[in-house]
């Protein structure tokens, strides 16, 4: 078996993978903490042959996971931002410094779509922009929807908004203050992910393939305008680019991956956002 790892700031997310089949055997999350060890809620590690961690974490954590699992496993691999990978050249100017699970978004996005833009709504949500040719130029990173209702300290922030509701619900006015402020960052989130993905389309000339990912995915996905695809494991997918350790990997083919999304023309993009700046 083959465990990835996404190790976030808040959350660390796993998932077995059967080295002969590519199949994927079992899945979970975790809070992160100072130490990461086998128990009830993490897989056994008996039957783990290799392991490929994403880590945003604190460098103790990811330095103390890496210790343990080095210790059960044999194999560990340990993504890191470069200043080049699979084609795409890295657009910040401290390539270390870009998030790695950014880094394995862009990567695995452009493995799948080419020239592209990679939507991660996490805690954050951060907005990546991948030009045909590989050119990483950059991205932009936002509150998520929990960081936004946290900051408003309304005694919401356990009230979640449910993926499952329609964007048109989401976008009227709230008429009890939880709907107020699910509603009203809702619109903040899909406004910024709907103009940003424009403005940058419209500045450098391309219309872009559009991929979401991240625990608030869904939800988000329901009030972008464009067309596009959510890969809920677009983050393994760049692990399985870097580190392929199965025939399908090998072979180019990513867990998950959804159909490459025809984005709208040009000027389709252009003209809505010309309409937008008049309102």
């Amino acid at each position: 078996m083959i465990l990835d790892l996404d190790i976030g700031n808040t959350l660390s997310k796993w998932r077995l993978k059967d080295r002969d089949s590519s199949e994927i055997r079992s899945r979970g999350a975790v809070w992160t903490r100072e130490e990461w060890r086998p128990g009830a809620d993490i897989p056994d590690l008996d039957v783990v042959e290799a392991v490929r961690i994403a880590s945003v974490a604190r460098r103790s954590v990811l330095d103390q996971t890496v210790e343990l699992l080095r210790s059960e496993v044999g194999l560990v691999h340990v993504a890191r931002s470069t200043p080049e990978a699979l084609g795409v050249t890295n657009g910040y100017l401290e390539t270390g410094r870009l998030g790695v699970d950014r880094w394995m978004g862009v990567l695995a996005a452009y493995q799948l779509a080419g020239g592209c833009c990679s939507v991660d709504c996490g805690s954050a949500i951060t907005i990546d922009f991948v030009l045909p040719g590989g050119r990483h130029l950059g991205g932009y990173i936002v509150p998520g929807l929990r960081l936004m209702k946290e900051s408003l300290q309304l005694g919401t922030r356990n009230v979640a908004i449910d993926p499952d509701t329609e964007a048109e619900e989401l976008l009227l006015p709230g008429r009890r203050t939880v709907e107020a402020v699910n509603h009203g960052i809702y619109m903040a989130a899909v406004s910024a992910v709907n103009r940003i993905y424009c403005e940058v389309c419209d500045r450098e000339g391309v219309a872009l393939p559009l991929l979401l990912t991240g625990g608030d995915a869904r939800v988000v996905s329901r009030g972008i305008h464009v067309p596009h695809g959510v890969w809920p494991d677009m983050v393994y997918g760049g692990l399985e680019a870097c580190f392929p350790l199965t025939a399908s990997e090998r072979a180019g083919r990513m867990s998950g991956a959804p159909r490459v999304p025809v984005p709208a023309a040009l000027g389709k993009i252009r003209a809505g956002l010309a309409f937008s700046m008049l309102l």
